[in-house]
């Protein structure tokens, strides 16, 4: 359970205008539902220390957890944001996957490295894996994403603004929900980002090449910080006609401007404006523009000013950006991660809307994108996540760029596997006699078969959204008075399974005084599943003193989980082939070509990890030492300065196990 629940403001929220226009306008089911949640406020748990990177004096954070609990977190500890881009999910409907590769085995890279061959792409092996599924019910993701919203208002600073970016599919309904929870007059720009050009030819429509980002702030107060993009080459070739001796480009613009004015002396010559126009300098500067030559007469006796190009800050940005496009595989940047925005894109926003040693948030950090740019523009940062491998991109991107952070994990009670998605699905596993019911709404994950109850359907919180995971007297009332009674008649019992529970007393009561029902409630606790669902690999490795410090050398490595999903993929791929050639994915005895990353911790045996000497070996073979890219071939060894405490792996799919040494 949470440790208490913080309000989303100081102020009560009763007597507000809470959901008006979402309920009226709107009138999507358990839209009423979400007044109840606000009135309870964000659920606070545990924060643990994970890891910190140098010594963070900015206080940075990587957060994994979900949006909400992070900011109750940041509420309960005082810290106001100053800006915040969020890029959430689009309710796309698609499913999005991870490119996982199989990494050089350091026995083949010895061989290859004594022969200095190059590596052979086209040879490397992958599959996929499921990142996170981005298919919603429209009205949970709306619900969700209202909820979401009113948590980042409540931690904003009074000069803060936000950037949500979503595309076609959701955003026109968004955008009925920030007006309502920032205030019409709170908006400030609907950006079209154009990020492609180069659109896929479409046989009955036009085609999609933008995504919208939608602007606004807490009030009028905020920072905005004007851009500029260069000049294009029509425009200076159009304007800036003139070149001087020294080759610099110009061009001679007005030098008047609206409002009466007198005459001023223009070198010897006293030159009256025209009616309703005055001079744009006073007599001093005049006198400083004619002798520098800034000011120039024309052949009619007209004053101009001379305006140099390399002067100029360029042309001011408008609300459509087509100057940036989205990553390409080749791109430098490509963390391997679905979803990720070029850092061009949050340069331009974060330069616009906020200033040095200001705070950046991002609460479906992804990559990493946000806090990297504005790392590298002298910004602090706090990203937040609730996938493993999302939380692990960012950190060691950060990591390779010298940030310094820490690492902290929400204690909400879900151990996910690896993220949210996979964890539906694996637990769906481990429930036993759980199957599909195509009869069953979609409330229903599926039903067990009992012999003499016959179906039972069963209900699993959705661990992507963060509103069903606590089962409180509002989610029950839903499963006794619209759900339970859209089941077929002869439905004798149900089970409820819960992450959190408010009350479990309180809500057993609260189902005996309900008269509304026979059918038979058991209700069950879902971490109980999910306590099962990580299982550690298995490692063994040598650690022996060397003149320098100590080296750990790996000998074997194994994953059953991973075995598991590549037998999956071998047998799904073979199925698939038909006529084509199979080449199936086939592990070595020692296995450590499924490690990705390797870490020493020599400060100490338990709590907090303290990454004293790491390797991170990337899809090509090579490797980056403690953040540092090289051109080296792993060797199955890690370095230690000193006597190691503990070791920890990764392996190619991100999951994590510590050995104590």
């Amino acid at each position: 359970m949470p440790i208490k629940y913080i309000p989303y403001f100081p102020e009560p929220i009763e007597g507000q205008a809470i959901l008006d226009n979402f309920t009226r306008t709107l009138r999507y089911k358990g839209n009423y539902d979400v007044k109840e949640k606000l009135r309870r406020g964000m659920p606070y748990y545990e924060v643990e220390k994970q890891e910190t990177v140098g010594k963070n004096a900015d206080g940075n954070m990587i957060i994994r957890g979900e949006c909400i609990s992070a900011c109750a977190y940041l509420r309960e500890k005082s810290i106001k944001v100053d800006l915040v881009y969020i890029d959430p999910p689009f309710a796309s409907g698609a499913d999005y996957a991870k490119k996982v590769y199989i990494r050089r085995n350091p026995k083949v890279a010895e061989s290859i490295a004594k022969a200095e061959e190059e590596l052979d792409v086209d040879e490397f092996k992958a599959f996929e894996e499921k990142m996170y599924g981005d298919v919603w019910d429209k009205e949970k993701y709306l619900n969700w994403m209202y909820e979401n919203l009113v948590a980042i208002k409540s931690v904003m600073s009074d000069t803060a603004s936000i950037y949500v970016h979503l595309d076609w599919h959701i955003g026109h309904y968004v955008k009925i929900l920030l007006d309502e929870i920032f205030g019409e007059d709170n908006f400030i720009n609907e950006i079209i980002w154009q990020k492609t050009t180069a659109p896929k030819a479409q046989s009955k429509q036009f085609s999609n090449i933008h995504d919208a980002i939608f602007i606004y702030s807490l009030n009028q107060g905020y920072v905005f910080n004007q851009q500029y993009k260069p000049y294009s080459a029509e425009y200076i070739k159009q304007f800036y006609r003139y070149t001087d001796e020294q080759g610099r480009r110009y061009r001679i613009s007005d030098f008047s401007q609206n409002g009466q004015g007198e005459g001023k002396f223009f070198g010897k010559k006293f030159i009256i404006p025209a009616p309703g126009k005055h001079w744009i300098w006073s007599q001093e500067k005049i006198n400083e523009g004619i002798k520098s030559g800034k000011i120039v007469i024309s052949s009619n006796g007209i004053p101009g000013l001379k305006r140099y190009l390399d002067e100029m800050p360029g042309d001011p940005l408008r609300d459509i950006w087509e100057d940036i496009n989205g990553l390409g595989p080749q791109s430098k940047e490509d963390a391997d991660y679905a979803t990720q925005k070029p850092e061009a894109l949050l340069e331009r926003i974060i330069k616009a809307s906020s200033n040095e040693n200001m705070l950046v948030a991002d609460f479906f950090g992804g990559s990493g994108v946000t806090a990297a740019v504005a790392n590298k523009l002298n910004r602090k940062f706090i990203t937040c996540d609730i996938g493993s491998n999302s939380v692990q991109t960012m950190r060691d991107r950060l990591k390779t760029d010298g940030a310094q952070f820490e690492v902290l994990e929400i204690k909400d009670g879900v151990s996910l596997y690896r993220n949210p998605v996979q964890t539906m699905d694996k637990i769906k596993s481990l429930i036993p006699g759980l199957k599909n019911e195509d009869s069953l709404d979609a409330f229903w994950e599926g039903a067990i078969s009992d012999s003499k109850l016959g179906m039972i359907p069963v209900y699993v919180p959705n661990l992507m959204d963060s509103s069903t995971k606590l089962l409180d007297e509002v989610l029950m009332n839903r499963i006794l008075h619209e759900a339970i009674p859209e089941l077929d008649p002869s439905v004798k019992k149900v089970i409820v399974y819960y992450v959190d529970i408010t009350d479990k007393a309180a809500i057993e009561k609260f189902i005996r005084d309900d008269d509304s029902t026979l059918v038979q409630i058991e209700l069950r606790d879902l971490k109980e599943i999910l306590d099962d669902v990580v299982v550690n690999d298995y490692a063994e490795f040598t650690c022996a003193r060397q003149e320098d410090g100590f080296v750990i050398t790996l000998k074997k490595f194994v994953s059953d989980r991973l075995t598991q999903k590549i037998n999956e993929f071998n047998q799904k791929t073979e199925a698939n082939s038909k006529k084509k050639a199979f080449h199936s994915i086939v592990i070595s005895d020692n296995g450590l070509e499924l490690i990705e990353w390797l870490s020493v911790d020599f400060t100490s045996a338990d709590g907090e990890w303290h990454s004293d000497s790491e390797i991170k070996i990337d899809k090509n073979g090579y490797i980056s030492v403690n953040g540092t890219k090289t051109k080296n071939l792993w060797n199955a060894t890690i370095r230690s300065e000193k006597k190691p405490l503990r070791l920890k792996i990764r392996n190619i799919c991100g999951d994590e196990t510590v050995w104590k040494i």
